[in-house]
């Protein structure tokens, strides 16, 4: 009997590693790449983003003759974690939902113009999105679904975490 729960305990140390694993790799928690090991474009990319905020607005399909609602993510950090997987270290603020999260997306580039491609991300607590997003110079645009509505987005990328009031929702 003894020897039975010493087995049981090892296997479920075995599975704890291994799902332990399983989710630093899947969530790119755990070492970035260091920036300066990074091709030029992508370390310059990832120094750009620093203590950022995205400030735009965002509009909803369906609904053309309303105005734009503002939108705000303020990013801490960007580290590239994998070959085309990027950690964006942002606090997202949108009607009651104020949270810092890190968020591991895709991102390809197009010549010199990195773009994220998320299909079907879930957010816990937020909820499932879609969206392309690329940025050029001090600027960002893309379009973005949830599970029920879709629109676009665009705006500036500010440097300075609190370089513009947080927007009213």
């Amino acid at each position: 009997m003894k020897f039975l729960f010493k087995l049981f305990l090892l296997l479920m140390l075995v599975a704890v590693t291994f799902g332990a694993g399983w989710l630093v790799a899947r969530t790119g928690i755990g070492a970035a790449v260091p920036i300066a090991e990074l091709p030029e474009l992508e370390r310059q990319f990832a120094e750009r983003m620093r203590d950022v905020a995205l400030v735009g607005r965002f509009t909803v399909t369906g609904r053309e003759d309303r105005q734009a609602s503002p939108d705000r993510y303020d990013i801490i950090s960007v580290d590239k974690v994998g070959d085309d997987q990027w950690r964006w270290n942002a606090r997202m603020r949108y009607e009651t939902i104020d949270a810092t999260i890190p968020i591991v997306v895709t991102m390809k580039w197009i010549g010199d113009t990195p773009m994220i491609t998320i299909t079907d991300l879930s957010i816990p607590g937020i909820g499932t999105y879609t969206a392309r997003v690329f940025f050029y110079g001090d600027r960002y645009a893309g379009t973005w679904q949830g599970s029920r509505v879709g629109g676009h987005m665009f705006g500036t990328i500010q440097k300075g975490a609190e370089a513009a009031p947080a927007a009213q929702n």
